[in-house]
């Protein structure tokens, strides 16, 4: 038994990166509307909105060529090497099914994805992001008063 303890530890490791992902592609598209409404600049940080972006187009592609995400595929293997049961359908919509009770055909996922996908491109259509100009890295760096009021106008 104790040999198999490792396997689950990483299919919990691998559920936990899952699930912060899964975190980060909705809180961040929540993030950059709600900080748009508080006028938080830093939600407009270029690299910050390229992986949300990149994050979702890669849940959208997979959902339109019906793969299993690679990271359910991991956790599920795992979890078969430590003598568990592995997932018959996809990281969410086996905790969508958890959590709300509602079985769904793949279909329904692979429109939800999409449409969040939509919705995470009009937002970079609505409030664009910004990446900071080369220039700004080969300034000299300011320091005291000055940098304050500098952040403060970012």
């Amino acid at each position: 038994m104790a040999s198999l303890l490792p396997y689950r530890l990483l299919a919990d490791a691998v559920l936990l990166l899952h699930f912060a992902i899964v975190l980060f592609v909705v809180g961040g598209l929540a993030l950059v509307l709600l900080g748009h409404a508080a006028r938080w600049r830093w939600v407009d940080n270029g690299w910050f909105r390229a992986a949300h972006l990149l994050a979702i187009a890669i849940v959208v592609l997979q959902a339109w060529l019906g793969r299993v995400c690679p990271l359910t595929a991991l956790e599920s293997w795992l979890r078969a090497q430590a003598g568990m049961a592995g997932y018959q359908r996809s990281f969410v919509e086996t905790w969508v099914q958890r959590i709300l009770y509602y079985d769904a055909p793949p279909w329904v996922f692979t429109l939800a994805y999409t449409a969040f996908a939509v919705l995470v491109v009009l937002g970079w259509w609505r409030f664009p992001p910004r990446f900071r100009s080369p220039a700004a890295h080969d300034a000299p760096a300011l320091r005291g008063a000055d940098a304050v009021a500098e952040r403060a106008r970012l």
